[in-house]
């Protein structure tokens, strides 16, 4: 797609979003200059029935009327508050993934293109869809093993999804080099790096092979673990564009009444999905990333079972120890410690002031002790570290950010069954064992090991690094001799980039200079 067509593309979503109340229901008033005179004629704009709805539902009417691509969109926003703010990020999670179903007859023909195979051949029954979203639909079905019928979730993915994402894509990409060009503030947030991001994730979660993949590192994992599954895969019956599962009976968790009615005991499945979440996380280094009600069911024995693993997020084993011991230290006062873990992880520049980083940290701490337990909200506590953190330039960190929000998700559903649960308290054997093991001599002991493992691997590479430096020396003797040269094919590429970069910053320019002097001719 041309890079005109990603703009004007980009224009339309503008007009889509300006005319359903988004841009208007967006925080303006600390705005100066020319963004705030921009989103008062944004307000003037507003369509006058899209004024009297929250926004929350402006934004769903929005990303409804620009297709599946700006939903997945959306959904990815939610999961960066770092990137649009903790209301937004609220209201975006509400984004209904409620799509339109496609005919059965494209879904069966996308199973057999994908596996190879009839459709009769693969099930005994394959019913219409029972819920269809962005990206895919789902359709309730059987199959049959040495005379045993199993009842299965086939997941298919939508027709002509993958072309209208990345067609949308390279205008999303449109809006993130514009950002950073032309505000300045927005740079330290990386938009072209999150709109990479937002490629990749949905790269992955196009593919069910990757999908059905996770869900099996995540069994694997919690195989066992108590009261905690994920459904099992069918491999057979899965491939690119078709992923096969296990049905789960159960009741969902967004179902608090019906939770009761069927018996179960609200502060014991809220204890486990708590424990479950913080094991995966500084056990694994693996989590479930879209843990939200509509996505965990209780089965009748209490167990509960997370669907729908298109999102996962990783944490490396540095990021665990700097988790753990900033919850250690919050909790042991102790705030000098959580600043310096801060600095050792690189997260924040050395040129800072660690005791005024500090003092910062301190300011969220204090607060929070002589409260009762149970008012206390860890994923608050990790919001306002992240607040406090952009005042001493820390670049965002995807990962802790992904975290941060999956642990506000994941919280809000156990207070949703117990609003006086105690996080706290809850999180101690866990989190405490997790320290004890990693934090005190075991830990001591594994670190010295995975030391003496990395000085002989690189004591193994010491004959080709020697090559290497000896390279390098010449080239850059090459270097010092004749200087660093340009062939004509690079040196056209940047001019030719050079000039696109200029060109759409300038025809940017005019399209606001345009929209600004209409709006200005319609008042008058």
């Amino acid at each position: 797609m041309s890079s005109a067509g990603a703009f004007f593309r980009l224009v339309r979503a503008g007009w889509i979003m300006t005319r359903e109340g988004v841009v208007a229901a967006l925080p303006g008033d600390q705005l100066s200059g020319l963004p705030r005179t921009a989103w008062r004629m944004a307000r003037l704009l507003t369509k006058r029935r899209a004024r009297r709805k929250e926004r929350s539902q402006r934004l769903s009417d929005a990303m409804a009327r620009l297709g599946p691509s700006y939903v997945k969109l959306g959904q990815f926003l939610a999961t960066r508050p770092d990137v649009v703010g903790n209301d937004i990020a609220l209201d975006l999670a509400r984004l209904q993934d409620k799509m339109p179903t496609f005919p059965e007859e494209q879904a069966r023909a996308a199973i057999e293109a994908s596996l190879g195979r009839t459709i009769e051949d693969l099930y005994v029954r394959f019913g219409g869809p029972v819920a269809a979203a962005s990206i895919a639909q789902v359709h309730e079905a059987e199959t049959e093993t040495d005379g045993v019928r199993r009842k299965v979730a086939v997941k298919v993915i939508r027709p002509g999804v993958r072309r209208l994402f990345f067609r949308d894509l390279e205008s999303y990409f449109v809006a993130a080099r514009l950002q950073e060009r032309y505000i300045r503030a927005s740079r330290r947030l990386r938009p072209v790096e999150v709109t990479k991001t937002l490629e990749q994730t949905t790269k992955i979660e196009m593919d069910l092979r990757l999908e059905a993949a996770a869900l099996s590192e995540l069994g694997e994992n919690t195989r066992d673990d108590p009261g905690f599954r994920v459904p099992a895969v069918d491999w057979e019956r899965t491939g690119r564009d078709v992923l096969t599962l296990e049905w789960i009976d159960g009741v969902k968790m967004n179902d608090v009444e019906g939770l009761r009615r069927a018996g179960h005991d609200l502060d014991a499945i809220a204890a486990v999905l708590i424990q479950s979440f913080l094991r995966h996380t500084l056990r694994d280094g693996f989590f479930h990333a879209d843990m939200h009600p509509g996505n965990l069911f209780v089965e009748a024995d209490g167990t509960i079972v997370a669907v729908d693993l298109g999102i996962a997020g990783r944490l490396g084993k540095k990021e665990r120890r700097f988790l753990a011991e900033i919850l250690y230290g919050f909790i042991t006062r102790d705030y000098m410690r959580v600043a310096e873990v801060h600095f050792e992880a690189g997260y924040v520049p050395r040129e800072q002031n660690v005791a005024s980083f500090a003092q910062a940290i301190r300011a969220i701490g204090e607060p929070i002790h002589g409260q009762p337990a149970e008012t206390i909200s860890m994923a608050k506590l990790l919001t306002l570290l992240f607040e406090v953190t952009e005042l001493f330039d820390m670049a965002t960190r995807p990962e802790l950010v992904l975290l941060q929000k999956t642990m506000v998700v994941v919280e809000g559903v156990a207070r949703t069954l117990n609003p006086a649960f105690n996080m706290w308290k809850t999180s101690e054997p866990v989190v405490g064992d997790w320290i004890r093991a990693n934090l005190g001599p075991r830990g001591m002991l594994a670190d010295a090991r995975d030391g003496f493992d990395a000085f002989l691997s690189l004591a193994r590479q010491a004959p080709d690094l020697a090559d290497r430096a000896e390279r390098l020396s010449r080239e850059i003797d090459a270097m010092a001799e004749h200087g660093l040269r340009f062939d004509a094919e690079t040196a056209q590429a940047i001019g030719k980039a050079e000039a696109r970069h200029t060109r759409w910053g300038r025809i940017a320019l005019w399209v606001i200079a345009a929209t600004l002097v209409w709006i200005a001719w319609k008042i008058a």
